[in-house]
């Protein structure tokens, strides 16, 4: 099924207690077209400035990412620079140049307008229903977004929600969003209107899916090393959504095991900085590590 992914395509510099990494490729777009590339073939919707590498494109054309829709104009890219503690949790942004993501208006070309699968990742709610307004066919749609939107254009963004199937959110988004410090009760808040499914990403820990018939905790794979986690939550997003298009499914158990694909991906991310070890991962090694969650996630039912 067609994979249609709308978000950034960006120059990164990062810095970790591991390391640091300078202009390197990055956005919400790229990292989500890598992720889902390995379950299906996403058209990528972004834009880039005249100083953008072209090997930077060629590295999302060799995953197999389709960058018709990524547009290249006058001015400089988005740039985004940010250092990370010990505790990977704990982020400092030290830099965000919007650049030529202040004008950007997403077009898509005509060969993306049948595309049945949607992932828009965290930009401008209005550019969110922009892209809405020109596909013709959506089965299934997710949005992402973050505390500046939900507290600087709250209008537009409940009319995103209004229009959209699922809601990706981290725990901190969710109790903004709706006011509750309770998650799962957020979650439910969320569901009262269009979506019917809501992702809570809980970092390290995992995601909590919910839907009117079910709740799905899930864990994030323990790695012993974490090298660079940016990236993380879009990888998840391209995985998931990924996996969705491969199937051409969203059924429950789909759902769930839509959640391993992203969780999975998503922990090959933190391996190396950018994209870097996305260029090493094979399809076995995602495989096995898929495997792995049943003997990390089972368990008999305990006898009282």
């Amino acid at each position: 099924m067609s994979l249609l992914i709308v978000g950034t395509v960006a120059f990164d510099t990062v810095e970790t207690p591991w390391g640091k990494a300078e202009r390197v490729l990055g956005g919400s777009g790229t990292y989500a077209g890598f992720a889902a590339s390995f379950f299906s073939t996403p058209r990528l919707v972004g834009v880039v400035g005249e100083d953008f590498p072209a090997q930077y494109l060629d590295l999302l054309v060799g995953r197999g990412v389709d960058i018709e829709g990524v547009q290249r104009v006058s001015g400089k890219s988005f740039f985004w620079a940010g250092r990370y503690e010990e505790d990977i949790n704990i982020r400092t942004t030290l830099a965000t140049e919007l650049n030529v993501l202040e004008t950007f208006e997403p077009v898509l070309p005509e060969s993306y307008r049948d595309s049945r699968f949607v992932f828009l990742a965290n930009i401008d709610p209005e550019l969110q229903l922009s892209v809405l307004d020109q596909c013709d066919d959506v089965e299934f749609s997710i949005i992402d977004t973050m505390n500046f939107w939900i507290d600087g254009n709250r209008a537009a963004l409940d009319r995103v929600l209004e229009r959209v199937d699922a809601v990706l959110l981290n725990d901190e988004e969710a109790r903004m969003l709706c006011g509750t410090p309770n998650l799962l009760k957020a979650a439910r808040m969320v569901l009262e209107g269009n979506p019917k499914l809501v992702l809570i990403k809980k970092g390290e820990h995992g995601v909590m899916m919910v839907t009117e018939e079910s709740v799905f905790m899930f864990p994030g794979y323990p790695l012993e090393h974490v090298c660079d986690p940016t990236g993380a939550g879009d990888s998840f997003a391209g995985g998931f959504i990924g996996y969705l298009a491969k199937t051409g499914r969203t059924d429950d158990e789909t759902l769930r095991q839509a959640v391993v694909a992203g969780t999975t991906t998503a922990s090959y991310c933190c391996e190396d900085f950018s994209v870097d070890r996305y260029g090493k991962l094979t399809l076995d090694e995602l495989a096995n590590r898929a495997g792995e969650f049943v003997a990390l996630t089972s368990f008999k039912k305990l006898e009282l």
